[in-house]
């Protein structure tokens, strides 16, 4: 099995689009992307048509995890958004995903119920109860490769030198990567990426606080992984909302807006799937 850190190597910079469900992810690797993640935002949207505000509990989220791993061989981040509890609760959250496959883990700092790190009314844990967690999971995971990946989304609370001094203390206490979530410019995007020698994460969320970077230039600054946590999702449900509108309109959609239909069974094996059932469905004698 491939690891992040062999992935990070290979790719820099490394694009990280986020998928939903399992046939986003089959379209991510059909489109020949090397990883990708599964974030919390996308998943609860799509599955539950909820907000990210921590309505969703871990086994939820796993069993969306398990359906989209099932689909797709990329090497996977996973959003574990805040452990799902204390030290023995992201223990477990670790070492779940570990044995589902999932190669890189993010852990976040918030208060639960945690939201979406772009929405307001955040607020975060003490800095040494995230040091703990982050101990925890790079001392008790299963496999020394798999990546921790620690988040702190202090910028919004406490301001980015606070931040940036919890994302030291992350590292110290064990974390392969950090996530700085929600700097506000391009200054603050640099000055992140100077001060620190792992791997970084830099979000690119459409309508976020964050400025909208090409990854060639993020790439300059430091950082080595590029996540678009939303740019899928918000296509897609703009594309639906316009199809559903000229359904309701009488105006059926053109060819040249639609995959054909040969084009989606190939997308969902169905080729594979019935030579299975021609090859092993019993024959009876007439």
């Amino acid at each position: 099995m491939t690891t992040w850190h062999q992935v990070l190597a290979a790719q820099q910079p490394l694009l990280l689009p986020i998928a939903h469900d399992a046939l986003s992810a089959v379209l991510i690797e059909r489109a020949g992307f090397v990883a990708y993640a599964i974030g919390g935002f996308s998943v609860v949207g799509t599955r539950f048509a909820l907000p990210d505000l921590g309505l969703a509990s871990l086994g939820e989220m796993a069993d969306a995890v398990q359906d989209i791993l099932a689909a797709c061989s990329l090497p996977v981040l996973v959003d574990a958004d805040d452990g799902y509890g204390d030290v023995k609760n992201v223990v477990r959250t670790t070492q779940m995903y570990e044995r589902m496959g999932v190669a890189c883990l993010q852990f976040e700092d918030q208060v639960s119920p945690k939201r979406c790190g772009h929405m307001a009314g955040k607020m975060v844990i003490p800095q040494q109860e995230m040091v703990a967690k982050i101990k925890a999971a790079a001392s008790e995971r299963m496999h020394k490769e798999t990546f921790i990946l620690a988040r702190t989304d202090a910028r919004a609370v406490n301001g980015l030198d606070d931040a940036l001094r919890r994302a030291d203390a992350y590292v110290e206490a064990g974390a392969d990567g950090l996530f700085i979530e929600a700097p506000t410019s391009r200054d603050e995007l640099e000055a992140i990426g100077k001060r620190f020698k792992v791997p970084l994460l830099a979000n690119m969320l459409e309508g976020g606080k964050t400025p909208m970077i090409p990854p060639a230039e993020l790439f300059e600054m430091g950082f080595a992984m590029i996540g678009y946590p939303t740019t899928l999702l918000f296509r897609i449900v703009k594309s639906m909302q316009m199809a559903l509108g000229d359904l309701l309109n009488g105006a059926p959609a053109k060819a040249e807006e639609l995959v054909s239909f040969d084009e989606f069974r190939a997308l969902v094996l169905q080729q594979r799937w019935g030579a299975i059932e021609d090859h092993f469905r019993p024959r009876h004698d007439s």
